[in-house]
């Protein structure tokens, strides 16, 4: 997770605690903002029972209008000041037409707001909407910002909130409607990035599974939410189901197991079963037309259902998905500085990778 800020004041200093059950991170954040960072205008809820979430606006809070460029942003995480984040919000920048740039989040505060509004440069403004309840969620100014929103950035955190918060709300459609009525571009870090495919990880039981945990039982506890196909519709993403930290976190092994469950349990053919894994500080820049290219000093992987069902997904039982050895198609692409690598998702080809198959014999996961 990015950018909180931390300062003192003589009269007050609010700590806010958030546990992020798939980042295993706790963030600290005061509601004092450091000068260098002070929003021009910032708002908090009304009193009597307001559901309007917490609003942080830099820039000018007057609403403009301006030709967006659908594009999608995949970031890996722990990117904070790094060359692929840098290129990510320069990406989402260039494609919001100079427009209102908007941070959705369950926890922390304004930490984004500065830079992208001052760093990256060219919005009208930067509002971080902080919504902690299905209540705001579902609030008027809510649904109005995000609507008329020229970019949306999903910031990290615990993914079981957005699940749980913005799920079946008029934030989901609003974000629906952004995204695909009106072109607008939409990005993530983290637990962002980890609910931008049409199915998702929603690790909703408090614990992020393990690939371990997940290999020696498709069905562990810790494996609650995955789940798709009514959340947000994200084009280019059709039957992709992403993961982050991932080289970093070992998880390989815990994505392909999502992949079978979403074979065995929610009816998507092996051979359109697909999923996307980005590294910390890597980010896949994923244009109009699909076509994306790869930033940054990690990997981006790009799965493909290959060779038939799994064998064995049941539960309690280790996961067998073979299918001689190639139950999977993997291809990785090391990220560069200027993006020199490149990954088609209509076609799903590549260039700049190497091409592997994955599988799994009894709970043991073999890349080959």
């Amino acid at each position: 997770m990015k950018r909180n800020v931390y300062s003192c004041s003589l009269l007050f200093s609010v700590l806010l605690l958030a546990s992020c059950a798939d980042d295993m991170m706790t963030m600290n954040a005061t509601s004092q903002q450091k000068k260098s960072n002070q929003p021009i205008a910032y708002a908090k809820p009304g009193g009597g029972g307001s559901t309007a979430p917490t609003i942080y606006t830099t820039g000018d809070p007057a609403d403009v209008v301006r030709t967006t460029s659908f594009g999608i942003a995949l970031i890996g995480g722990a990117d904070s000041d790094t060359p692929s984040e840098t290129a990510a919000f320069q990406f989402l920048v260039s494609k919001s037409g100079g427009g209102d740039f908007v941070v959705l989040r369950s926890s922390g505060a304004d930490g984004y707001n500065n830079y992208v509004y001052s760093t990256i440069g060219g919005v009208n403004s930067v509002q971080t909407l902080l919504i902690t309840s299905r209540a705001q969620a579902d609030d008027a100014t809510t649904e109005s910002i995000v609507r008329n929103a020229e970019a949306i950035f999903i910031a990290g955190g615990d993914q079981a909130n957005y699940v749980n918060y913005w799920k079946d709300t008029k934030l989901e459609a609003a974000i629906n409607y952004a995204v695909n009525t009106r072109n607008v571009p939409i990005g993530g870090t983290s637990a962002g990035t980890a609910i931008l495919g049409q199915f998702y990880y929603g690790a909703t039981s408090g614990g992020s599974v393990t690939s371990a945990q997940a290999l020696a039982n498709p069905y562990h506890r810790d494996m609650a939410g995955i789940d798709g196909g009514s959340f947000l519709a994200v084009n280019h993403l059709t039957n992709v189901i992403t993961d982050s930290h991932y080289g970093q976190r070992d998880r390989q092994g815990r994505h392909f197991t999502f992949m079978a469950r979403l074979v065995k349990d929610f009816g998507v053919p092996f051979a359109s079963v697909k999923g996307i894994g980005v590294d910390e500080a890597t980010s896949v820049l994923v244009e109009s037309n699909g076509s994306s290219k790869v930033y940054g000093s990690g990997n981006a992987y790009f799965l493909l259902g290959f060779s038939g069902t799994p064998e064995i997904c049941q539960s309690k039982t280790a996961l067998t998905w073979n299918r001689g050895g190639q139950a999977v198609k993997a291809y990785v692409i090391p990220g560069t500085l200027n993006g020199t690598n490149t990954f088609n998702l209509p076609t799903w080809t590549g260039t700049g990778g190497t091409s592997e198959f994955w599988y799994a014999n009894a709970g043991t996961f073999v890349r080959n």
